[in-house]
């Protein structure tokens, strides 16, 4: 893998060719390990081209991360040369973003078709493909074995396995333990995990592709009830508010049967200091009812190019470097983050290092997206408003029929003559 590696440097700093040494500065988000991940990575990238890079620590919430970096791009920030993206964010900032498929070259065929095509914005590439994601159910196998539990197929299964296990082991004298931890704090995140409910039950997905407002219909109340209902009972209330690492939080020092969350989780949930090592798998995320197609939301983060960075060129070779197939695979392996190469579902090293990743494949191939291509700019707005809604619901401030009603008004105001 080093030679690969080498090769890969050496191939990144021959395009620099004889350019003077740059400074870049790489804005990233510090969810699980990726910033140290990424330190390695720039000290290795140095030391082959002679450029500096530094790094932006950036929060884990996506939210917070768009809102800051809208404000620098708006600015014409000169500060801040390279931007790790959340694949929603490609229509509301390509105007700030160089072109890269200049840069991809014929090397571009290498990625998943659908993830290119997420961030092409009028037939530019805003962002080269990092890592892609879809969430999974964690589940604890080791408890399931214990008690003659299945995993899970609907939502309302594995909330009865959830309380059924989390009851019987309170009684054995594990009373921190909940059934069912996820992320329902004000933030992105929850769209994310109220889409899949509401997909997966045959609610629709906010906006549909023609530019439909379809939130506001039974299916999705009854998703957000049955949401409702978990918290107190096989859900601590303190869900509400929980992100990414709050609820990895609690999976992760034993006290939760089953999680949803992302593919980081997997590789950390298996290290040392973990209390669940080896004690759990994944699973497709549950649906409403027998024979429903599974909705994990798509995610992913990419590498944009800003174009007020006054080392283009730099920046584009290390942002090669960094999506390149041997660095993709050190992430698999290291990170359990899905590579964006499709190549790499059929390495024998990252399936070994992460026996669950080969068969992930068709899940975030056939993952919902969020609304962005279709509300574009305002994207944001929809999701702020949508994830609002749903948080009220949670947190009992309105039934979720009331709210989706409001939310229906507001998305309309918001629609005006279009998206």
């Amino acid at each position: 893998m080093k030679t690969l590696l080498s090769a890969a440097l050496i191939a990144a700093t021959a395009l620099c060719g004889s350019v003077q040494a740059a400074e870049i500065a790489v804005a990233a988000n510090s969810t699980g390990k990726n910033l140290d991940f990424l330190r390695k990575l720039f000290v290795e990238f140095e030391e082959k081209s002679g450029h500096k890079v530094s790094l932006v620590t950036m929060p884990p919430s996506s939210s917070e991360q768009f809102a800051q970096y809208r404000l620098w791009l708006a600015a014409g920030n000169k500060d801040v040369d390279v931007y790790q993206t959340d694949v929603i964010w490609a229509p509301q900032l390509a105007d700030q973003f160089v072109d890269l498929k200049a840069a991809a070259g014929d090397g571009i065929t290498d990625f998943f078709p659908s993830i290119i095509e997420s961030q092409t914005v009028n037939g530019r590439l805003v962002a080269m493909p990092l890592y892609t994601d879809a969430p999974a159910l964690f589940y604890r196998k080791d408890l399931l074995e214990k008690y003659g539990k299945e995993v899970p197929k609907t939502w309302a299964d594995m909330a009865a396995v959830a309380k059924d296990i989390q009851d019987k082991e309170r009684e054995a004298g594990q009373k921190d333990l909940w059934g069912y931890v996820f992320q329902a704090n004000a933030y992105e995140g929850l769209t994310c995990n109220a889409l899949e409910w509401i997909k997966s039950s045959g609610g629709g997905q906010i906006v549909e592709p023609d530019g439909t407002i379809s939130v506001n219909n039974e299916k999705a109340a009854a998703a957000l009830d049955q949401a409702k209902s978990w918290i107190g009972t096989i859900t601590p209330p303190g869900v509400l508010a929980y992100q990414e690492e709050e609820s990895r939080g609690v999976w992760q020092t034993g006290n939760a049967v089953f999680m949803r969350n992302w593919p980081y989780a997997y590789a950390l949930g298996n290290g040392d200091d973990s209390a669940v090592k080896g004690k759990f798998d994944v699973a497709t995320l549950p649906v409403a009812a027998t024979g429903d197609k599974p909705s994990s939301t798509l995610g992913g983060w990419n590498l944009a190019v800003s174009k007020y960075s006054e080392e283009q060129e730099a920046s584009i070779d290390l942002v090669k470097f960094l999506t390149s197939a041997e660095v993709q695979k050190r992430r698999a392996i290291e990170l359990s983050n899905l590579p964006t190469r499709s190549a790499l579902y059929d390495d024998a090293d990252v399936a070994a290092a992460q026996p669950f990743m080969p068969q992930w494949k068709p899940i975030f191939q056939d993952a919902v997206p969020r609304p962005s291509a279709t509300t574009k700019v305002k994207y944001n707005e929809v999701s702020s408003r949508f994830w609002s809604a749903v948080h009220n619901t949670l947190s009992g401030s309105g039934t979720s029929a009331e709210n989706l009603e409001l939310l229906e008004i507001e998305l309309n105001e918001l629609m005006g003559n279009g998206w």
